[in-house]
């Protein structure tokens, strides 16, 4: 029903902002990704999933419609709510979430705080399929890139390097260089740790 909200922002926290919109201000759950993303200026346009339920309507906002869609694919499966989907995307940002779905990675989505491995098998179960569509990846260039990022964080793990951090670098020299291969990954990283 509300596609996306624009105007100014009066109040910014890590998990909701307020936007006052001609006089309205609308209070708007959001993720950390979303935080992390929203400039520091007075005029801003969020887009905005509103979720009616029986004792309260909720809305959500999203940095970008990429965001959103995923929110949406993500509270479409069984036992998955508004604020785990939510928690998804401020652990994971919306291109691991992707990522992960599509390249079948039940350890990636299971390290979200509040998901067990049974639910983390149905997110991927239940929407490896759509991801594939919507998004047009190809299954084996993900697990490709899979397996390479895999065997430079065991290499990087084995050298001493925190995990979580040698994760944080690794993707974003994959961001910069998909066709990047295990040394040149590890090469990177260890420039950056």
């Amino acid at each position: 029903m509300i596609t996306h909200i624009e105007g100014k922002l009066v109040e910014k926290n890590p998990t909701d902002v307020v936007i006052d919109c001609n006089g309205v201000g609308y209070f708007i759950n959001i993720s950390f990704h979303t935080f992390s993303q929203i400039p520091d200026k007075e005029h801003l346009r969020l887009y905005t999933h509103l979720q009616v339920r029986e004792d309260a309507h909720s809305l959500y906002g999203f940095s970008s419609k990429t965001e959103r869609e995923i929110f949406k694919l993500l509270i479409s499966v069984s036992g998955i709510g508004a604020n785990t989907a939510r928690t998804m995307l401020s652990s994971l940002t919306p291109d691991q979430v992707k990522e992960g779905i599509a390249g079948g990675d039940v350890s990636l989505i299971q390290s979200v705080k509040g998901i067990g491995l049974k639910t983390a098998q149905r997110v991927i179960i239940d929407l490896k399929d759509k991801v594939l569509k919507v998004y047009g990846l190809d299954e084996l260039s993900l697990s490709t890139n899979n397996t390479d990022k895999e065997e430079a964080l065991s290499a990087l793990e084995v050298l001493g390097f925190n995990k979580k951090q040698s994760e944080k670098v690794v993707d974003k020299i994959l961001q910069a260089q998909p066709d990047a291969l295990v040394e040149q990954i590890i090469k990177e990283a260890l420039k950056n740790l």
